[in-house]
């Protein structure tokens, strides 16, 4: 008999585009492909943004974890493992204490510590709530930049992460960053319920190895893609870039205009917004990826793309993408943006880097890599076997 696993996400906005979203949407069709009988009960912020009083709800709902449930589909659908990605602001949240299968929780971010998710505030890395509970980003209005929008998330964080009903009731936690390891282990989490986890990129976006990899076509430059916002870095990362080689911009964002005045008189081409075709283009030509931003991002699509293309990394030490660097040997680490440059020159020193890249990929960050490991935690789950090791191999 086939697996049958629920999948419960409350997708964000299309305002906002979110990896996120597609990561999760991107499992469900991994699953099917797998056999597994899966179910999605989601709700689209653009449909329930719509509801009579929305806001003073969700802010209900955030705040006391009461509030729209799906134990009633569930129990329809009568699944032998409930897996939740997000159920910020759509779901509440006690509804998981009456689940009678096993729960796995992915976190995607830092909210259950941090308001905005992302442990980065006024320019830089902040961890205060995280030592000292939720009042500094209440004081700071670190959600959407109000004290009434923050308020909810404030007080939900009360007693931190242990308290939270969700991450209480999971039987396995899939951590996408070290930090997130860290944080749950200082506040009392039981480490054997953490799982080191990594996202894949789907089939369809995956450029094949040959074409990327082998074509000895020659690599030069550093390119950048992302959104143009000051957390992400690209102006900084732009307004020092010197040196000999050029440094491409790919994205769009608040940030453009300020990113076309820096670039003046400096090596630093502005590409813009471009449809994904030529990103991936850009990043099989290039010598380098430069990720220059301050705040953790725990695990950027962009960064398993750019290993798919056989791309070496630049990431700075403060990103939790740093610890992955390191550990798929697949680019250098730097302190500050300035050092960048001087990292191209000694990526491109290294012939062999692009095939490293693609190996580590293909290792760990393909659907099938991720669907294998995926479907050895829920069968052992499912079956009521001992937890999976504290450390797993995958990521």
């Amino acid at each position: 008999m086939a697996l049958r696993v629920a999948i419960v996400h409350s997708f964000y906005d299309s305002v906002r585009p979110s990896g996120e979203n597609t990561q999760v949407q991107a499992e469900v069709q991994a699953l099917d492909r797998a056999g597994v009988e899966v179910g999605l009960f989601g709700i689209h912020t653009d449909d329930a943004g719509g509801e009579c009083f929305y806001r003073l709800r969700s802010a209900a709902r955030v705040a006391t974890g009461r509030g729209r449930s799906p134990l009633s589909a569930l129990d329809a659908f009568s699944p032998d493992l409930v897996h939740v990605h997000n159920l910020f602001p759509n779901f509440g949240r006690r509804w998981v204490r009456r689940l009678k299968v096993p729960l796995v929780v992915t976190l995607h971010n830092f909210r259950f510590v941090c308001a905005n998710g992302l442990l980065f505030r006024d320019g830089g890395p902040c961890t205060d709530c995280v030592a000292r509970g939720p009042w500094p980003g209440l004081r700071h209005r670190c959600y959407r930049g109000s004290r009434a929008a923050t308020l909810p998330l404030a007080v939900a964080q009360l007693g931190g992460p242990g308290a939270d009903p969700v991450l209480a009731r999971a039987d396995s936690i899939l951590c996408l960053s070290d930090r997130q390891r860290e944080i749950l282990v200082g506040t009392g989490i039981a480490p054997e319920r953490l799982v080191d986890w990594s996202n894949f990129l789907p089939p369809p976006l995956d450029p094949g190895g040959d074409a990327t990899v082998r074509s000895g076509r020659p690599r030069e430059g550093c390119l950048y893609v992302g959104r143009l916002t000051p957390e992400k870095g690209a102006v900084d990362l732009a307004a020092s870039w010197q040196g000999d080689h050029v440094l491409r911009v790919v994205g769009d964002g608040p940030q453009l205009g300020q990113l076309h005045r820096v670039a003046v008189g400096r090596p630093v081409e502005v590409v813009g917004p471009v449809p994904r075709p030529m990103v991936m283009d850009l990043m099989s030509r290039s010598a380098a990826l430069a990720l220059p931003g301050g705040l953790p991002d725990v695990s950027p699509l962009v960064y398993v793309e750019a290993l798919a293309c056989g791309l070496p990394v630049i990431a700075r030490q403060v990103s939790d993408v740093a610890a992955r660097v390191q550990r798929d040997r697949a680019g250098v680490v730097v302190d500050e943006v300035e050092e960048a440059p001087d990292a191209v020159t000694q990526l491109v020193a290294d012939p062999d880097l692009p095939r490293r890249c693609r190996a580590a990929y293909e290792a760990r960050y393909t659907a099938e890599a991720w669907t294998e490991r995926t479907l050895d935690l829920y069968g052992s789950l499912a079956r009521g076997r001992t937890r999976r090791p504290t450390r797993s191999t995958s990521g």
